[in-house]
């Protein structure tokens, strides 16, 4: 953030992760601090490169403005991943009720007497975002996880240890699933078991049923013989 009297600019570097054959845009936020009319005008040593919208305009009194800063796909990477790219934010007080398409090169113009404020801004290439990978990725090639590279073209600590902590987790995680695919496979025997001894305690009702069944034929036989005896001995008698 610089600390300019006049506008506020943030960031005072120009972050793009650099991808080849890609556009990248990168935000710039001016500040207006005072309570006049902020005109602003946007310059950079590289022009063909970058394309910014607005690159002219006014910042109202007490607000912000934001100015879009794309860099154009690029064929080729640096070999250091380092750029000389500058830019240039002039800023000078205007009168009130000015717009943007009243601002003209002249405002700035040093030359002609006016107090022209400068921010200088640099741009720096970061490395873009990674994708997450599979969890079995790094198990399955034995391969480390690689260090991502930053903008001085150094490894990254923190990107390795990050990368180093993702490949542990699987392992905590296959450890797990095995603790819960046993614990499983018991409760499976288990179940099988009173299964089968449910078997055949109805089994063995279903014998004893039969047998009662089976029995119940053979009382009657024998209460009809007994009665039969009876009456034949009262027919006897008489």
């Amino acid at each position: 953030m610089s600390n300019s009297e006049l506008l506020t600019v943030e960031p005072l570097d120009l972050q793009f992760p650099f991808e080849l054959r890609k556009q990248i845009s990168c935000s710039l936020y001016l500040t207006n601090k005072t309570d006049n009319h902020v005109a602003f005008k946007v310059k950079t040593t590289n022009p063909k490169k970058y394309c910014v919208r607005p690159n002219t305009g006014v910042v109202l009194p007490r607000s912000t403005c934001e100015v879009l800063v794309t860099m154009q796909a690029q064929k080729e990477a640096p070999s250091d991943m380092q750029c000389k790219d500058k830019f240039l934010l002039q800023g000078v007080t205007a009168s009130p009720g000015i717009t943007a398409k009243d601002v003209t090169p002249e405002m700035f113009s040093k030359e002609a007497g006016y107090l022209v404020e400068e921010t200088k801004l640099r741009v720096t290439y970061v490395a873009p975002p990674q994708p997450p990978s599979p969890v079995h990725e790094g198990s399955e090639d034995g391969s480390s996880p690689r260090a991502s590279v930053s903008e001085n073209g150094h490894a990254s600590e923190f990107s390795f240890q990050r990368s180093s902590a993702d490949k542990v987790e699987p392992q905590e995680n296959t450890s797990e699933a095995r603790a819960l695919i046993t614990k499983l496979t018991g409760e499976k025997q288990s179940a099988i078991q009173l299964n089968n001894k449910l078997q055949r305690e109805l089994d063995q009702l279903r014998r004893d049923s039969k047998r009662s069944q089976s029995g119940i034929p053979l009382m009657y036989v024998l209460l009809i013989g007994l009665i039969g005896l009876i009456l034949g001995y009262i027919m006897k008698s008489t």
